[in-house]
């Protein structure tokens, strides 16, 4: 996971759809660091424990690793763990944070509009019970991956684009609040979930083994299972992930290729260029060179 986090200047464009978002970030928070660090936020999303926040907006915060304790004004304080997410509604003060000894990992998005008045009306998402058990929901990952890729491209109409990625994610976290879309067979939830970690471990690839002993399962079984599910093998499809990594990160930063290939987990920049070459059919720089967006 890569820390990042960006606020949305919002113009009456976007206030006409009646959707629009206004943060979306990523965080990895270290065990016994302060929480929140308030200079990395504007003044009016900055909190201490002691006194809590009332923000103006909704926001959706999914804790994909560690734990951490919620309360607000209309919930007592609960343990969060990884898998939850948590809805922050206008109005309704509220606190959160990391457990010292864990830490956390944490996605965001924040959004207003009339839209989403109508639907909070409606009992779609209450502040009484703001929690949604999601899961290594590997969807709703990528979900907050493409917000935060589209957001830091900032391409011509993005800002309507993310509105309706948001949308995705609700509607995901309502199919799975209400009629457990995701409650698949064991064997599936466990495949679903090496896939989510391996996803969150491009920049320092797992020890495959090591991982396997999170689930309930065989190295041998988990392997046979995987492939059967993915047409992969566990190596090839974290190797797929990290190479993917690289090309988005070639055609969306000015970031160098040595940069590129240490972010992605390779410690050799010509190991990693074969392995490119090999899987695109030219190497990094040639790739950056036929496919550049940023300025």
């Amino acid at each position: 996971m890569q820390n990042y986090r960006k606020y949305i200047n919002v113009g009456n464009t976007e206030k006409e759809w009646g959707f629009f978002v206004t943060t979306v970030g990523s965080a990895r928070v270290p065990p016994n660091k302060n929480y929140p660090n308030n200079r990395e936020h504007p003044m009016d999303h900055s909190f201490t424990w002691d006194k809590g926040r009332i923000l103006d907006g909704y926001y959706i915060v999914f804790i994909t690793r560690g734990e951490g304790v919620l309360e607000s004004a209309k919930t007592k304080a609960r343990t969060i763990k990884a898998g939850t997410c948590f809805f922050l509604f206008p109005g309704v003060w509220h606190r959160y944070k990391p457990h010292p000894q864990s830490g956390w990992e944490e996605y965001w998005v924040g959004f207003n509009g009339s839209y989403p008045d109508q639907l909070m009306k409606n009992g779609t998402f209450t502040a009484d019970n703001p929690f949604i058990d999601a899961g290594m929901n590997e969807e709703l990952l990528q979900l907050f991956h493409t917000l935060i890729k589209t957001v830091a491209a900032a391409e011509p109409g993005y800002r309507q684009m993310i509105t309706g990625t948001t949308l995705q994610i609700l509607g995901l976290l309502n199919a799975v609040c209400k009629y457990h879309a995701y409650a698949t067979d064991n064997q599936s939830k466990l495949i679903s979930k090496a896939k989510f970690l391996l996803q969150e471990s491009i920049e320092k690839p797992v020890n495959l083994e090591e991982m396997v002993k999170e689930l309930p399962m065989g190295y041998s079984k988990f392997r046979k299972i995987f492939k059967q599910v993915t047409g992969l093998s566990p190596n090839q499809y974290q190797l797929d992930l990290r190479l993917d990594k690289a090309k988005e990160l070639l055609t969306s930063t000015n970031l160098t290729i040595n940069e590129i290939a240490w972010q992605t987990g390779f410690d050799s920049i010509f190991y990693f260029s074969r392995l490119f070459k090999k899987k695109n059919g030219v190497p990094p720089k040639e790739f950056r060179s036929l496919n550049t967006t940023f300025l």
